[in-house]
């Protein structure tokens, strides 16, 4: 006959009994738990610390108004902001405003979703990868609001005849001013320098007159192409308007994507692609979209090509979209700068991006392996007489799908629109802004050095412009 167990050991198997009987009861009857994306593990575990520098409405939402409150705009592809601006007269002035729909200003909206994130509270945003503080001596960064582009793009409607110039009718040049001088101001600008300042200058022209006065910050660009102009007076220091190359880097700036024009077309609703190769856009670019003009004349006559010249207005949208979803390749060359939203438009449509601009840069690289959907081509290659048709038919079937595949998994890292008034509420949590944030937060080491170097030099003294670039 067996012993009979010690009253510790009933005891300690009532326990047991009632600890699986409560998880039982919990897990079963709760509802399930929310699926975790890689992005929202990440976010809690490495989120940067983002302190928003205070300025007045008049530098970003008020800006945003202004565009709005014009009674008309005659660039090309306004036709769907003319519409909202009609019934804007019978709302609320109040609400929160969308950010405009004209393509040549949408492709640059990184500034809306950034900020509208950073605003949106704390309790809502929990899948953001930047988390907001109060205090800039709590912060990793420190992120200007300065809706850079709307203000240049304003002013170019409004009065473009004296852009280029320093002169108190050019409104952006005068906004640009003030923010700066603010900026400099601040506590958080003297003790850093401003290395750890956030600019958003997404459209070339942006800040164009004070580029020099924030080069040490941390900018925030679709590509280096605003910043190497007039490269054959690189070495004339007497130009007032020489941009240097020592200003950018992919040291301590970050490459954003433009903001896409076209809908996401998903895997599961691609269909049979009919045509060959795919362009649209203006066949005469300058500088470096010279090239360009050069291919369109090898390849406008060939079979299964289609090059389109037009605009980014509402027919040519619909254009582009049935271009772009019937073609198996899109063809990417460089324009005014290295690279445009057409990419972006591409990956979103699943067309195989050729890419012809051997000196373009890329957004979240390290991250994204663009070499796994995309045909990187020599421009020595692509202007070579029926080398680039020959190579893009060499590609079979089965690796076209697999460029495709590839493609549809990292459309969603594109996206910066979050679906809510005024931009401010949860974003994607696997979109472009914590991407964003994502990549400044790998430059943190690099900008914590590069202010203890200038602190520690004698007064008077300070690191070369060169020590910031590659």
């Amino acid at each position: 006959m067996s012993p009979k167990p010690s009253s510790f050991f009933l005891a300690l198997s009532l326990l047991s009994l009632f600890s699986i009987t409560f998880f039982y009861h919990h897990y079963t009857t709760a509802p399930p738990p929310l699926k975790i994306s890689q992005t929202t593990l990440a976010a809690t575990q490495n989120s940067i610390k983002v302190y928003v520098l205070d300025l007045p409405r008049s530098l970003n939402y008020d800006i945003l108004r202004k565009y709005w409150a014009l009674s008309d705009d005659t660039r090309i592809g306004s036709e769907v902001d003319n519409e909202f601006r009609k019934a804007l007269l019978h709302r609320d002035s109040g609400k929160l405003l969308p950010y405009p729909e004209n393509p040549i200003i949408k492709q640059y909206s990184a500034e809306y979703w950034i900020l509208g994130d950073l605003l949106t509270p704390e309790e809502v945003k929990k899948e953001s990868y930047a988390t907001r503080v109060f205090d800039y001596r709590e912060a990793d960064v420190i992120f200007v609001p300065f809706f850079a582009t709307l203000s240049a793009e304003l002013q170019l409607m409004i009065n473009k005849s004296v852009f280029r110039k320093k002169v108190k009718e050019n409104e952006d040049y005068q906004r640009q001013r003030i923010v700066v001088d603010l900026v400099k101001k601040s506590e958080a600008w003297k003790r850093s320098g401003g290395r750890d300042h956030v600019f958003v200058l997404t459209d070339p022209v942006a800040m164009w007159h004070v580029k020099d006065e924030i080069a040490p910050s941390v900018l925030l660009l679709v590509d280096f192409g605003g910043w190497y102009r007039l490269d054959s007076k690189a070495s004339d220091d007497s130009s007032s308007e020489m941009i240097h190359h020592t200003q950018v880097s992919l040291l301590k700036d970050v490459i954003v994507p433009y903001m896409h024009l076209l809908p996401r077309l998903h895997i599961s609703q691609n269909q049979k692609r009919r045509t060959l190769l795919y362009f649209k856009g203006a066949k005469h670019r300058h500088r470096g979209g010279l090239v360009r003009e050069k291919i369109w004349d090898l390849l406008i006559n060939e079979p299964g090509v289609i090059m389109e010249d037009g605009f980014p207005n509402a027919t040519g949208k619909e254009q582009s979209i049935r271009g772009m979803r019937m073609s198996e390749f899109c063809l990417h060359p460089a324009g005014d700068t290295p690279t445009s939203c057409r990419l972006f438009d591409a990956i979103q449509s699943l067309c195989i991006p050729v890419i012809v601009s051997d000196n373009i840069e890329l957004p979240f690289e390290g991250i994204v392996d663009y070499s796994e959907f995309s045909v990187f081509v020599a421009v020595s290659d692509a202007l070579s007489p029926n080398w680039l048709l020959s190579h893009l038919r060499s590609y079979s079937e089965e690796q076209k799908d697999g460029f495709r595949k590839k493609m549809s998994r990292v459309q969603p890292i594109f996206v910066y629109d979050n679906g809510h008034p005024g931009g401010i509420g949860p974003i994607p949590p696997d979109g472009a802004v914590n991407h964003i944030w994502r990549k400044v937060h790998q430059k943190l080491p690099l900008i914590k050095e590069a202010i203890i170097r200038e602190r520690r030099k004698p007064t008077g003294v300070s690191v070369p412009l060169r020590c910031h670039c590659t």
